[in-house]
């Protein structure tokens, strides 16, 4: 468990600098260059990501069993992740109506897809991980709505052709993830 606590610390931690320590970062932008910047947080990105992989499979051997998983369990995340699925490239495309709505939609999709697994696994090493990718969503919507407030940012209204977009792409990734990936990958298959 403690390699990946190490990697949530990481990966997370590397994301949450805009948040917490939003002059320091621009500060070091400005000293190191973007490229410079953007490889450095990359880096430690990558290597947070493999220590959660690492030290969520370790964990997986023993675990540790904190509820049973109910019925409706596997039907909520798959909607919940649909959700999420749609919302990662809602997130890049410009002029839809989910950027409008939720300002945020990769952060909303984090949130989803870890409250989904949540839900899903009864395990302690599941808690652990989701349960730190839920609370860093939650604490980044809030700062980063904040931030579009104080900076006077304002979406535009979508179009539905973007719309379409989004759901198309993320429903399709969506599908062939969950029927294929997601077992060959994660070694589980969410609809056995």
């Amino acid at each position: 468990m403690l390699v990946l606590v190490l990697g949530l610390v990481v990966f997370l931690g590397s994301h949450s600098v805009r948040i917490f320590a939003d002059p320091w970062r621009t500060r070091q932008i400005e000293r190191l260059g973007e490229k410079r910047w953007k490889f450095l947080y990359s880096a430690a990105s990558l290597a947070g990501f493999v220590l959660i992989i690492w030290g969520y499979g370790m964990a997986r051997r023993e675990p540790v069993v904190l509820w049973a998983q109910p019925v409706w369990a596997v039907h909520l995340a798959a909607l919940l992740t649909l959700l999420a699925f749609i919302l990662f490239p809602a997130a890049h495309i410009p002029g839809n109506h989910f950027k409008a709505w939720v300002k945020h939609p990769m952060v909303v999709g984090v949130g989803l897809w870890a409250f989904a697994h949540l839900v899903a696994n009864g395990t302690l090493n599941a808690v652990v991980l989701f349960g730190a990718f839920l609370v860093w969503a939650v604490v980044d919507y809030v700062a980063a709505v904040r931030r579009d407030a104080a900076l006077g940012v304002v979406y535009p209204a979508g179009v539905l052709r973007k719309d379409l977009m989004a759901v198309v792409g993320g429903g399709v990734v969506w599908v062939v993830f969950v029927l294929w990936l997601h077992g060959w990958l994660i070694g589980v298959r969410p609809f056995g």
